[in-house]
Formats: C-alpha cells, structure tokens, sequence
C-alpha cells in the first residue's frame, strides 16, 4: 500500500468522524435554537460539517483514484 493511499484512508476516517460531530452538534438543543433565532447554524458547528466534507473528499480521492 503506497503512503498517498494510506493517507488517503486517513484522511477520509477522519473526514468520517468531523462529520458526526458536526451532525451530532446540528441535533443539539442549543444548536437548534440558534438555528430557529438566526436561520443558520453555529460557526463551530459549520466548520466540522465544512471540514468533515472536505477531508472526507480528499481523502477519497487519494485512497480511490489516486494511482
């Protein structure tokens, strides 16, 4: 296994977890209530959505289609 797949594997589990976080952070009671008052969700939880989704895709990419 080559280091740019391992890295990719990596980078993709952890992709994975930010975005349980930031799911699990969507579902919680204040979260919810900021999003009913504002419209949209808290800064913190939009970066482990926004970070999960791009390491996620990274590291997809580098395990899957990267030769």
């Amino acid at each position: 296994m080559g280091s740019s797949k391992l890295v990719g594997i990596v980078l993709l589990v952890v992709g994975i977890g930010l975005l349980y976080f930031g799911y699990q952070s969507t579902q919680s009671l204040g979260n919810q209530l900021t999003e009913t008052v504002t419209g949209r969700f808290t800064d913190e939880t939009m970066w482990y959505l926004i970070g999960g989704a791009a390491a996620a895709a990274a590291g997809a990419f580098l395990a899957f289609f990267k030769k």
